[in-house]
């Protein structure tokens, strides 16, 4: 590192080695989000392996896919991170996970047509293993940053999970349009395994990516000790301490009251979130803008999060996550405004711009103020109840949206009852006393160390 660059590593809190590979966990794991979860397996399962399926019985089995799959790391991950607490094995279960994420990935090279059931395990497998990677990657990040960088590294290793899944992502589409491009096969009279060849590999490539980006984290982030607390004789004793000390994290929650506070907040103005994410492809479907406007409008969001993102840590640093955090949510209160009169691509593309100024900004600074308000040593119990309320966000926003259009016969009307989340959540996270959960946490780590 030169004494150039350092400054400019200082204000993205990338300026030691520790904080570096922190950060391209993001990198590595936002390739499985953007071309797993959001746009080729989607379209690969209801065109490939759900073939000779009616389109909506297809759209449905995978939809229970991703429910069955996010009801287990709801459920399992308070568990988990209590465990990982109290054994001080938190790297070694986001290595489990990552580890089911990757050959899960991997193994989807091996769906061809009709094989809906092997594409539905797959990916309940896969999904899994990122989504349950996450908590232990979140529950490292207050004992990686100092208090006055952790804002800062939050934003920058979304911003690079934006780049490394949007540069993944745009290399995956090229070969699937331009197969010949590539040496791949293409062409009239190709082989169903030959036609499927390029999406195939995108799976493979994607297990590879995360696997090779991962392996920084592990060398150079230290495991951080685990929970002080009397010696455990043998695993029998370590599975019943875990029980008990989820039970004391449930416990403590409450007494934390801005942390419980955040919680709910982010809840609810996440569930709005989570209902444009995933209610804008069917809407701008529903407009008829064409699907390769819609896949653009996915990468544009990608690309223009990587400043966004990393200018959010720095607006953080200067105003606070908090006001950062309403000042996502104000623009997202204008999205859906603006969602309720667009009717062309163009005005899809401008809204785009606009999710993509505030989706990676409200999301890691709301991982980075929770953090802030928890104590260290039991950040793996944490994350995991911040796991929970991540996961079932997202449940009422669009049952909201479906109700809306059920009653008023119009998706733009649903559009706007999604301000509903932004306003109430907003409401909440004004009652957070940020310093207050500060010291509460400071406090309550300093009479654990004691005892």
């Amino acid at each position: 590192m030169t004494d150039r660059t350092r400054p400019f590593l200082e204000r993205i809190a990338l300026h030691r080695p520790e904080l570096r590979a922190w950060a391209m966990y993001d990198w590595a794991n936002s390739a499985m989000v953007t071309t797993i979860i959001s746009a080729v397996f989607p379209i690969y399962f209801s065109k490939v392996a759900g073939a000779g399926l009616p389109p909506a019985l297809a759209t449905q089995r995978f939809a229970i896919a991703t429910t069955v799959s996010l009801v287990f790391v709801a459920i399992a991950s308070p568990l988990l991170g209590a465990l990982a607490d109290t054994a001080g094995i938190r790297k070694k279960l986001l290595g489990f996970f990552m580890a089911v994420g990757i050959l899960s990935t991997g193994a989807m090279f091996f769906i061809h047509e009709g094989d809906w059931r092997l594409a539905a395990a797959l990916f309940v497998l896969a999904n899994i293993g990122v989504a349950g990677s996450f908590v232990f990657y979140d529950a490292l990040l207050p004992h990686v940053a100092r208090p006055n960088e952790i804002d800062r590294l939050s934003t920058t290793g979304y911003a690079l999970g934006y780049l490394g899944g949007g540069l993944l992502l745009a290399l995956n589409l090229a070969w699937i349009q331009k197969p010949a491009w590539f040496g791949l096969p293409s062409g009239p009279g190709l082989t169903e395994a030959q036609a499927t060849l390029p999406a195939r590999l995108a799976f493979l490539s994607v297990a590879v990516w995360w696997l090779v980006f991962a392996i920084p984290l592990f060398r150079r982030v230290p495991e951080p000790p685990p929970v002080p607390r009397a010696p455990v004789p043998g695993p029998r004793s370590l599975v019943r301490m875990t029980f008990v000390n989820l039970a004391g994290t449930f416990r403590d929650l409450r007494r934390l009251r801005p942390a419980l506070l955040m919680l709910l907040a982010f809840l609810i103005y996440n569930d709005g979130i989570g209902t444009i994410i995933r209610m804008a492809a069917s809407y701008g479907t529903e407009l008829r803008i064409d699907q390769g406007a819609l896949i653009g409008a996915l990468l544009l969001v990608q690309f223009v999060g990587i400043p966004f993102a990393i200018a959010f840590g720095t607006l953080a640093s200067r105003i606070g996550a908090k006001r950062a955090i309403f000042v996502s949510l104000l623009v997202y209160v204008g999205i859906s405004v603006l969602g309720f009169y667009m009717d062309s691509a163009r005005e899809f593309y401008a809204l785009a711009i606009l999710v993509g100024m505030v989706q990676g900004g409200s999301q890691a600074l709301s991982r980075s103020l929770f953090a802030s308000m928890i104590p260290r040593e039991r950040s793996a119990e944490f994350f995991g109840l911040f796991s929970v309320f991540e996961k079932f966000a997202g449940i009422l926003g669009p049952a909201i949206f479906a109700a809306t259009i059920a009653t008023t016969g119009s998706s733009r009307n649903a559009i706007l009852s999604v301000i509903l989340f932004f306003v109430v959540g907003g409401a909440l996270l004004a009652m957070v006393n940020v310093d207050e959960g500060r010291r509460m946490a400071r406090a309550e780590e300093r009479a654990k160390s004691r005892g």
